[in-house]
């Protein structure tokens, strides 16, 4: 079976990676499972998160039967990468460029999405293996900066990380991203009252704004 095509196919389907980076297991596990049910089908759970492992393998066992492609975030070096694939972790995420991550990912079919700023960054990127190259960190530098970079560089698979919103989202696919990461719009939506529904309903929001700019 292969496993990596069809996560980067889901990958590719739903348009958004949903970046989980909370302080604790507890509002980060149950952020996931109101996104989930929101329709998100792909999700990072940071490593900056307490317990971060054991949470990406029982989400994994929950939801990889159902397709839902639970990824492990923040993976710095090739020792997390293997910890996190031996968890169920779907796909790894890195903020910054570490080919032993890459290696490992390779060497067990897991997709990557490996992070880089500048052109120089994100060809050295793509060279060193990463399935997508994720543009980190994006809030400063913005869709400009993106529509800029992908000129000469329109056939990389760029993920923005970061600065993406229901309102603007539609800006991105237009300066030729492949996907979006989104964190805070979506998983902090509880925060005003502890309601996770909130969490849902802003996942669902986001996913539609994310169809009707891809159209």
């Amino acid at each position: 079976m292969f496993t990596k095509l069809a996560t980067l196919r889901t990958i590719d389907e739903s348009g958004a990676v949903l970046i989980v980076r909370l302080p604790d297991a507890d509002s980060a596990e149950r952020v996931a499972h109101a996104a989930i049910e929101g329709g998100f089908r792909a999700l990072e759970i940071t490593l900056s998160i307490p317990g971060a492992v054991e949470l990406i393998r029982r989400l994994a066992i929950r939801y990889a039967p159902d397709g839902v492609a639970v990824g492990a975030g923040t993976v710095l070096d090739g020792y997390a990468a293997y910890e996190c694939i031996r968890a169920g972790a779907a796909f790894l995420v890195s903020p910054q460029l570490n080919p032993e991550m890459i290696r490992v990912a390779n060497r067990y079919q897991a997709p990557t999405i490996s992070g880089a700023f500048t052109p120089t960054e994100m060809l050295e990127t793509a060279e060193a293996g990463a399935d997508i190259v994720k543009m980190f960190p994006t809030e400063n530098a913005g869709i400009p900066y993106a529509k800029a970079v992908l000129a000469p560089l329109a056939h990389l698979p760029i993920m923005p990380a970061g600065g993406v919103t229901v309102e603007n989202v539609k800006e991105w696919f237009a300066a030729g991203v492949a996907g979006v990461g989104v964190g805070s719009a979506v998983t902090k939506a509880w925060q005003p009252d502890g309601d996770f529904t909130r969490v849902t309903a802003a996942a669902r929001d986001f996913l539609m704004a994310v169809r009707d700019a891809r159209g």
